[in-house]
């Protein structure tokens, strides 16, 4: 058997860094980690071929080669899966899909010859069976939230590493909060389910012996939702893993801001060599923390919160919504005001939309509100339901945030914020300078000489250089992601519609 696995095309969002992976000297930031894991499940005997859209394309070739051709995707990827169903059905060959974009809509694709739905470790075995057996059905699914401390090392060898800006690995599934937008629980459930400490350290090991070397996400939708076997096992095993092996990775992960009230935790991470932990702020708006459920940011000051994971060394990457139904006026000059307080360089700022599967969109439903099933795309501007708040209000609002906070000015005065409470702890072996090396000769000619905010580059250049040296690299990366933003902001802009459509 020929198993030929697709990850489809992501469109241009905040995390696809489109505009500056050529600065980085990589095709994507990460592989797919899902397709990765299944390739791993299927039986050794069949013939295994990974294509990763955004690295390269899907010639015909690749497609008549397989037997059957599997689909992994997310709702953003929609359009890009039913380019690659049509082909496949021209060319006569058998779909399998699974993935949160399949599991919450499937019946969007009559084509696809069979749904493999849910958690693979439930439903990939039964499909493989029949399928030896000639009697393979068109849907399988599984209301059980499966055991993954037997779920297998992910199939690294169908991809090529340095295509990549970072790896990926998992080590825990679900997450206790119940957010109302949010379509984590529906997936996969408030009980969290984690790898054994000593499973998570042989994947970190096999990433180690395939020579890989730098940065590495940890994909969990809450890191620290079990902190009790998190400071007693897996953390210290990180930790002596890391010092065994001379600090070869940097690590990066979501986690609740909740973090920054438990002094030990974030110590072992710090000890561990995390850099980076994305916490969902949302909104300072206490209502709208009230209306959709989040509980960790709820009766709490925030920025104090944000400043003491900074203090400890912890980069905080924050996601910010506009659009609840309990948003003032003026929220637009209260998030601006925040961001730039909190020194969040990076902020993802989105328009609130409920997708499949989450109690907003049900709530959403019985009100009458909801307008379209949505694109998952945090990047085209738009809003999946009725507004509270008068959509030309919303939109207007939305589009001033995102002129400011990529601005030249309010993003570098940021990183001066940051600058101020940030107390680096990172590990780096010395041939990642390499990497960054190459990414500032890059940098100098398109940010410093090509670009119109070139005057803001050597600015902050100079003045890193001078009062924080310790920080040059970072800077580096601040830059170039500046460019990713600020052309992402004026393409959001530009694609906002002016009237709410389905």
């Amino acid at each position: 058997m020929r198993i030929l696995l697709v990850y489809p095309e992501h469109p241009d969002t905040y995390w696809s860094f489109k505009h500056v992976l050529s600065l980085m000297s990589k095709k994507a930031i990460y592989p797919p980690l899902g397709l990765l894991t299944v390739a791993a499940m299927l039986p050794s005997e069949y013939e295994k071929k990974l294509i990763d859209m955004n690295v390269t394309r899907l010639s015909d070739e690749d497609i008549l080669w397989a037997d059957y051709v599997f689909i992994s995707a997310m709702l953003v990827q929609k359009p890009s899966v039913k380019e690659i169903i049509n082909r496949c059905k021209k060319l006569d060959r058998k779909i399998v899909a699974g993935g949160p974009l399949f599991t919450t809509g499937y019946d969007d694709f009559p084509d696809v010859d069979h749904f493999v739905l849910g958690e693979a470790e439930n439903t990939l075995a039964p499909f493989l069976s029949d399928l030896a057996a000639g009697r393979a059905k068109p849907i399988y699914t599984s209301e059980e939230r499966p055991d993954i401390s037997e779920t297998p090392l992910p199939l690294w060898s169908l991809i090529k590493m340095e295509d990549y800006a970072s790896m990926n690995i998992q080590y825990s599934r679900g997450c206790p909060f119940d957010c109302e937008f949010c379509d984590i629980v529906t997936l996969f459930g408030r009980k969290l389910r984690i790898k054994k400490p000593q499973q998570f350290i042989s994947e970190l090991d096999e990433l180690y012996r395939l020579g890989w070397r730098g940065q590495v996400f940890i994909v969990d939708d809450n890191f620290i939702g079990n902190r009790k076997v998190l400071k007693a096992e897996l953390l210290p095993a990180m930790v002596q893993w890391s010092e065994k092996n001379g600090h070869p990775f940097y690590f990066l992960t979501e986690v609740s801001i909740d973090l920054a009230d438990d002094d030990e935790l974030m110590q072992l991470m710090i000890e561990a060599n995390f850099a980076q932990v994305f916490v969902g702020v949302e909104t300072p708006n206490e209502e709208s923390l009230d209306e959709c459920n989040k509980i960790p940011n709820k009766n709490r000051d925030m920025i104090s919160s944000i400043r003491k994971m900074q203090n400890r060394g912890l980069e905080v990457v924050g996601g910010f919504i506009v659009g609840f139904d309990n948003d003032p006026s003026s929220i637009f000059e209260s998030q601006i005001d925040f961001i730039q307080k909190s020194g969040i360089v990076v902020a993802m700022v989105n328009l609130l939309n409920a997708p499949p599967g989450s109690r907003l969109y049900h709530r959403l439903k019985e009100e009458n509100r909801l307008v379209s099933e949505g694109t998952g795309d945090t990047t085209d501007g738009s809003i999946n339901f009725i507004p509270r708040m008068n959509y030309k209000t919303l939109i207007t609002g939305y589009k001033r945030m995102l002129e400011t906070l990529y601005s030249p000015v309010y993003y570098y005065r940021r990183i001066q914020k940051f600058y101020e409470e940030f107390r680096p702890h990172l590990k780096r072996t010395s041939n990642l300078e390499y990497v960054y090396v190459i990414s500032l000769i890059k940098s100098i000619w398109v940010l410093g000489i090509a670009d119109k905010a070139r005057l803001h580059f050597w600015k902050t250049m100079f003045s890193t250089l001078f009062k924080y040296p310790q920080f040059f690299w970072l800077s580096i990366s601040f830059l170039i992601y500046r460019r990713h933003f600020y052309i992402l902001a004026r393409k959001i802009n530009s694609a906002v519609p002016d009237t709410l459509t389905s």
